[in-house]
């Protein structure tokens, strides 16, 4: 269990928001390069999507810095919905209207690592993980040579019951230790079949970042942050798992009244 503190950062607004996770993204690609030939990272769905697409087209400093190179990203989901590509429930539908479908050619195209459409209609989603995994596997090297893949970056959201990916409060997949990817068969909100990175693979990454917006998250983000109660909570475990590798991207109505210390910059 990781020791030191995750960051909290609380922006005024949208924009302010969006500029800082530019950074933050931008820092992360530029620092994975320096170490490999690509940018592997993981992504949520909800209104995740948006913020990014707001925060990386943005008009940059022209600086390499500044730029995002696209053509080196490799874009796995954080979880899944078990439906078609192009089902409006689709992690993966959002994030190419959101985001993709919108980068300038000039910038270059990520390489996207969509499920396997063939199983989305399985009764269970076992097969439905088992070959995500093998794609993650293929991408991370070998399982018997990898315990745990180490993405560059995952950025994920907070739901207002405080699960995040689709790992939610109570369930057993939080005990997950083995497996890279795992199935949801009864997730609380529909669609009820998922799949899901498990916890270990999220706090492994060299970067995790939540975005959490609006006044509607101040009560959840109080008990992750401040009481006991929220410390089971599976946003609460990524924080006590990964540390000060986390960062949580606010703006000031969702840590209303949220004691922990926050940051207004990088």
């Amino acid at each position: 269990m990781a020791s030191a503190s995750p960051n909290l950062y609380s922006f005024p607004n949208s924009n302010a928001l969006a500029e800082s996770l530019r950074v933050y993204v931008l820092r992360a690609q530029n620092s994975a390069l320096s170490r490999h030939e690509s940018f592997r990272l993981a992504v949520s769905g909800g209104s995740l999507p948006a913020v990014l697409a707001k925060a990386l087209l943005a008009p940059g400093n022209g600086s390499p810095e500044d730029t995002p190179q696209f053509s080196k990203w490799h874009i796995f989901f954080a979880d899944e919905r078990a439906v078609p590509l192009d089902h409006e429930e689709s992690n993966y539908r959002l994030l190419k209207d959101e985001l993709v479908a919108k980068i300038p050619a000039e910038l270059g195209s990520p390489v996207i690592h969509p499920i396997d459409e063939k199983h989305v209609h399985d009764d269970d989603p076992q097969e439905l993980a088992d070959l995500y995994q093998e794609d993650l596997m293929r991408e991370f090297a070998a399982k018997d040579s990898v315990k745990l893949p180490v993405f560059d970056l995952i950025l994920l959201g907070c739901g207002p019951d405080g699960h995040t990916c689709s790992l939610f409060p109570g369930h057993d997949l939080l005990r997950e230790k083995d497996a890279w990817v795992a199935p949801e068969t009864n997730s609380p909100k529909p669609p009820p079949k998922r799949i899901t990175l498990t916890l270990p693979v999220v706090t492994h990454a060299v970067n995790i970042a939540f975005v959490a917006t609006g006044a509607g998250k101040k009560e959840i983000l109080k008990q992750i942050f401040d009481l006991e109660e929220g410390s089971s909570l599976p946003s609460a475990l990524v924080n006590q798992g990964a540390g000060e590798k986390v960062s949580w991207f606010t703006d000031h109505p969702a840590v209303d009244g949220v004691a922990f210390s926050r940051r207004g910059s990088l």
